[in-house]
C-alpha cells in the first residue's frame, strides 16, 4: 500500500507536466496502461480472467475519482480539493465497517482525527489559484465519496479475484469515464506531437501500472480502514516532489501536517 501510494504520488506531477488537457490526460494515462498490465496479468497471475462486477464498478468509481478531481480543481482552491478528496480515503475504514462488518481497531477514530489534521495542514500550502467555490468544494466532495467506494469495491474484487486482474477491468472500465469525460469537456484526444505522449506513458507505467495494482494488492492484505490512511503517503509524496520540481517549497505548518499523517498511520496499525 506504501509503495502504491508514493507511486500514484507522481500523479499531479504529470498531470501538471502534460500536454494534453485534464481529462485527456487521464484517458491516455488509462489507455497506455491497459497493454502493461495485460502483460503483467500474464506474467503473474497466468492471464486474463472473466470480468468480475466489482472489478468493473472499482474502475468505474475510479475514473468518476479522477474526473471529478479534475473538475474540481479548476473550480476551487488547490488547498481546499485536495483536503476535501482525501477525506474520502478516511471515510472508507466507515464504510467498510459499515458494509463489510470489517471493525477497525480502537485506536482507528484517533489515528483518522490525526490524519485528518494533517492532511488538513499539509493542503494548506497547495492553495494557489482558485477562489474556494462552492461548486468546486462539492464537486470535490463527490470525487471524496468516489474515492471512498473505489476503495470499498476494490476490497470486495480482491475478495476472489487476483489484484492485476482486477486493476486491468478497472483500467478499461476507467479510460471509459475518462473518454466519455473527455468528450463532455470537449477536449483534443489527439496527440499534438509524439513527444507529448511521454507524460501519459511516464503516468500509465508509474501511477498506474505500479502504483494502483500495487494498491490493488496491498488492499487484499490489510483492512480498509487501516488502506485508508495508508494512501495519505500519496499527497505527501506529491508535496516533496512538487517542492523539487516546481520550488513550491515546504513550510513548517506542511511538515508538520504530513509529520501528523505518519502518525496517524502509525496508531492505526498498532493493535
Amino acid at each position: 500500500m506504501v509503495a502504491g501510494a508514493i507511486a500514484v504520488g507522481y500523479a499531479p506531477i504529470g498531470l501538471r507536466l502534460s500536454e494534453f488537457d485534464p481529462q485527456a490526460t487521464a484517458f491516455w494515462r488509462f489507455v497506455l496502461a491497459i497493454p502493461i498490465i495485460a502483460a503483467l496479468a500474464i506474467r503473474f497471475e497466468g492471464g486474463i480472467r472473466k470480468p468480475s462486477v466489482f472489478s468493473v464498478l472499482t474502475g468505474l468509481f475510479f475514473g468518476l475519482d479522477i474526473a471529478l478531481w479534475h473538475a474540481a480543481l479548476v473550480r476551487t482552491s488547490v488547498a481546499n480539493a485536495t483536503f476535501i478528496v482525501n477525506l474520502g480515503a478516511i471515510a472508507v475504514g466507515l464504510l467498510a465497517w459499515w458494509v463489510l462488518k470489517e471493525r477497525p481497531s480502537r485506536l482507528w477514530p484517533i489515528a483518522a482525527i490525526v490524519a485528518v489534521a494533517g492532511a488538513w495542514l499539509l493542503s494548506s500550502g497547495a492553495a494557489v489559484g482558485g477562489v474556494g467555490a462552492t461548486e468546486g468544494d462539492l464537486i470535490a466532495a463527490a470525487a471524496a465519496c468516489a474515492l471512498a467506494f473505489y476503495f470499498l469495491f476494490g476490497k470486495i474484487a480482491r475478495q476472489t479475484t487476483p489484484p492485476i486482474n482486477v486493476i486491468f477491468w478497472a483500467t478499461i472500465a476507467s479510460a471509459a469515464v475518462a473518454l466519455t469525460a473527455s468528450l463532455i469537456m470537449g477536449e483534443t484526444l489527439t496527440p499534438p506531437s509524439a513527444q507529448s505522449m511521454i507524460v501519459p506513458l511516464s503516468l500509465a507505467v508509474i501511477a498506474h501500472g505500479a502504483g494502483q495494482t500495487l494498491i490493488m494488492a496491498g488492499l487484499g492484505r490489510t483492512s480498509a480502514g487501516l488502506a485508508g490512511l495508508l494512501i495519505l503517503f500519496q499527497p505527501i509524496t506529491s508535496a516533496i516532489a512538487a517542492a523539487g520540481l516546481f520550488n513550491e517549497n515546504l513550510g513548517a505548518v506542511q511538515l508538520f501536517g504530513a509529520a501528523l499523517i505518519l502518525v496517524g498511520v502509525w496508531l492505526a496499525g498498532r493493535r
